[in-house]
């Protein structure tokens, strides 16, 4: 198996620290949009977990606010130091380094932490075992990389994968986006049970399958009148959501050029670029149903593009240095 340079040459030399803002970490605009368009769903949640903990209160002896109480606060949990070491073994699939790939990947991550001026020991760094470039930034201390970046990159190209997650941490995304996952579960949960309760309308008698879909048609049309329609927004959320990531990941980028790691991390991406092409179906051998299938999974897709990552990071005047 070849293994990457483990000397830092590559890393850029820059004196001193650069500092991002007086306080390290804050939340930006594509955070806050985040979090603005989950909030039909949260309303969901509520009344979803408000009608269980009324049904659970009925059946027992416990008050209907103590459960929802729970629930509203639960997610501060999320951000506890060893609930994140339980999502990330459980959710995220991650593992711990070996004393190998730590003694790798540490003198990186500090080298990116000391350029932005935060504490790097403030972080947790596991690895997930994939055969693709990637990295992931997830709750409020959460740094993963995958087996096969920690392998194949040179430390200043995994340099500018960390400082493009650290971006992500700094500027609010990891935890708007889990804050956004947790309060959505309730009402996602309680879709899929209606749905899969409607594909069983069939085995129900005419008359009462009748009736069901009635009811129901007359409350949509009751609760779109009584909302102007607004009740219809969940449906363009995912690719409002969708927009709103790709914009993180562009502000991510700038993040990793504005600590001096533009040109690693283009070098990445131009990598990532060749594998995409390589992979690339011809598109007179598709037809149009596959095209009208690839646009709708454009809108979808959290990533930009990597031709308009590369772009925008050669404008910045950070890459050119």
């Amino acid at each position: 198996m070849t293994m990457p340079p483990t000397d830092h040459d590559d890393l850029p030399r820059r004196p001193g620290r650069v500092h991002m803002a007086a306080r390290q970490r804050g939340t930006d605009i594509t955070a806050l949009g985040s979090l603005a368009l989950h909030v039909p769903h949260v309303a969901a949640s509520l009344a979803v977990v408000f009608v269980v903990s009324y049904a659970l209160a009925y059946l027992s002896n416990l008050p209907w606010w103590l459960l929802l109480g729970c629930w509203v606060v639960s997610g501060a949990l999320v951000f506890h130091r060893p609930c994140e070491r339980l999502m990330a073994r459980w959710l995220f699939r991650l593992r711990c380094p070996t004393p190998e790939e730590d003694g790798r990947l540490r003198p990186v991550w500090r080298e990116v932490t000391a350029r932005a001026g935060v504490d790097a020991g403030a972080y947790q760094l596991w690895i997930e075992e994939s055969d693709a470039v990637n990295a992931m930034a997830a709750a409020g201390h959460i740094v993963g990389v995958t087996s096969h970046s920690l392998r194949t990159l040179t430390p200043g190209q995994l340099a500018g994968v960390l400082a493009h997650e650290l971006g992500h941490h700094a500027r609010g995304h990891a935890w708007a986006s889990l804050l956004s996952l947790w309060y959505a579960l309730p009402a996602r949960l309680a879709w899929r049970l209606l749905l899969r309760l409607a594909t069983r309308l069939d085995r129900l008698p005419t008359g009462v399958a009748a009736v069901v879909i009635g009811v129901s048609g007359a409350v949509v049309v009751a609760l779109a009148t009584a909302t102007y329609g607004l009740i219809f927004l969940p449906l363009a959320t995912p690719y409002l959501v969708a927009a709103v990531s790709r914009h993180s990941e562009l502000r991510a980028d700038e993040h990793a050029a504005g600590l001096g790691f533009a040109p690693q991390l283009m070098a990445v991406l131009h990598q990532e670029r060749l594998r995409e092409e390589s992979r690339r179906v011809p598109a007179t051998a598709l037809g149009a149903a596959s095209t009208k299938d690839g646009m709708i999974a454009r809108l979808l897709d959290s990533h930009p593009d990597v031709h308009t990552r590369l772009h925008r990071l050669q404008a910045r005047p950070e890459s050119r240095r």
